[in-house]
C-alpha cells in the first residue's frame, strides 16, 4: 500500500507546521486537517440549571480555550464583573496567554502548569492559595479523576459546565480516500460513528494519540497501528512518518501496559487509607456500646450476691 493521503482529526493547516510541511515535501503526501467535533458555550438557561453563582468563587481553573471563551461569554450575559483580585489557574502557559483576549494579563494573578491537570492541583494547594474558593470551568465531558484530585488535595472547589461538545457534519468527507487517519480525542470516535454508522476500517491505518482515544478505539472495535505519545513516537509527525515509510508497521510496546500499572497502585492505596479511618472510630464506639449493658446488669447481680453472702455467715455466727 502506498500512502498518499493523510487525515488529522483536528483544526489546522499542514503548511503552517514545519513538521508536516517537511513530510509533504519529503514524501509527496497530502495532509488534510478536519475537526470531528466542536465545543460551543452553554446557553444562559442551560448554565443556570446548575445553580452556580460565579461571584462566589475567587479562583477559576481553565483547561481549554473553548472553556475560557464560554466562561467569559456567560459572565457577559449575566453582567458579572470579574474583580481584579480574581485568580486564574491554567493547565499550560500557552493557555494562560490566551486569557489576554478577555482580561488584562497580570502574572501575579495567573498561574499555569506543565500541561497536565495534576500540575494545576499542585499549584492550587500551595499555602498562598489554600483559602481560595475554586471553580473548575469545564466542558460537559469532565473527567472524574479531576474531581478526585481536588478532593484528595482538600481544596474548596466546585465544577461548573460552561460548554458542550457537538459533532461536526462530516458527510462530505470520504473516509475511504485516506490511508492514514490520526485521532486525538475519544469524541472523535463518537463523531465518526454518528456521521458514518456503517463505517468499516478495512486497511486504513489509525494513529491514536492519548489514553482516552486509545480506550475509545478499543471499545469501538477499531485497531490502531501506533498509540502515543511514547519515547519511540513522541509526536504525531514521527508516527505518521513511520507509517509512510512502512505502512505495515504495528507498534510492539503499546502505552496501555504502563497505564494499567498506575491505577493498580492507586487502587490498593485508597482502600488501605479508608480501612484505617474506619477502624479508629470503631474502636472508640465499641467499648461504649458494650460497657453500657454490662454496667446495668452487673450491679443487680452483685447486690444479690452480696446479700446472700452476708446472710449466711451471720447465721453461722449466731449458731456458735
Amino acid at each position: 500500500m502506498k500512502i498518499s493521503k493523510i487525515l488529522i482529526a483536528q483544526p489546522g493547516v499542514a503548511s503552517a507546521n514545519p513538521h508536516y510541511a517537511n513530510l509533504i515535501k519529503k514524501y509527496g503526501v497530502k495532509i488534510d486537517f478536519r475537526p470531528f467535533f466542536s465545543m460551543i458555550p452553554l446557553t444562559l438557561r442551560e448554565f443556570r440549571t446548575q445553580k452556580v453563582n460565579i461571584p462566589d468563587y475567587t479562583a477559576i481553573v481553565f483547561t481549554s480555550k473553548g472553556t475560557i471563551d464560554a466562561f467569559f461569554q456567560l459572565c457577559a450575559e449575566q453582567r458579572i464583573k470579574i474583580p481584579d483580585s480574581q485568580k486564574y489557574f491554567c493547565t499550560s502557559e500557552s493557555l494562560s496567554y490566551y486569557l489576554q483576549k478577555h482580561i488584562i494579563y497580570r502574572k501575579r494573578k495567573i498561574f499555569f502548569g506543565d500541561g497536565t491537570f495534576a500540575s494545576v492541583v499542585r499549584l492550587a494547594k500551595a499555602d498562598k492559595h489554600k483559602n481560595e474558593k475554586i471553580l473548575i470551568a469545564s466542558p460537559d465531558h469532565i473527567y472524574p479523576e479531576w474531581i478526585q484530585m481536588f478532593k484528595e488535595a482538600n481544596l474548596k472547589f466546585a465544577p461548573a459546565v460552561v460548554a458542550k461538545f457537538v459533532d461536526n457534519d462530516l458527510k462530505d468527507l470520504k473516509m475511504e480516500d485516506y490511508q492514514i487517519v490520526a485521532f486525538y480525542n475519544a469524541l472523535d470516535i463518537m463523531s465518526l460513528k454518528n456521521n458514518f454508522p456503517d463505517y468499516r476500517q478495512k486497511d486504513t491505518r489509525f494513529i491514536a494519540f492519548g489514553a482516552g482515544i486509545r480506550k475509545a478505539m478499543t471499545e469501538a472495535g477499531l485497531n490502531y497501528a501506533i498509540g502515543g505519545p511514547t519515547p519511540e513516537f513522541p509526536s504525531l509527525a514521527n508516527a505518521i512518518e513511520q507509517l509512510i515509510v512502512n505502512p505495515d508497521f504495528r507498534q510492539a510496546n503499546l502505552p496501555e501496559e504502563k497505564k494499567k500499572a498506575e491505577p493498580a497502585k492507586k487502587a490498593t492505596a485508597k482502600p488501605a487509607a479508608k480501612t484505617v479511618a474506619e477502624k479508629k472510630p470503631a474502636v472508640k464506639k465499641a467499648p461504649a456500646k458494650k460497657a453500657a449493658p454490662v454496667k446495668k446488669a452487673a450491679p443487680a447481680k452483685k447486690a444479690a450476691a452480696a446479700k446472700s453472702t452476708t446472710k449466711k455467715p451471720a447465721a453461722k455466727k449466731a449458731g456458735k
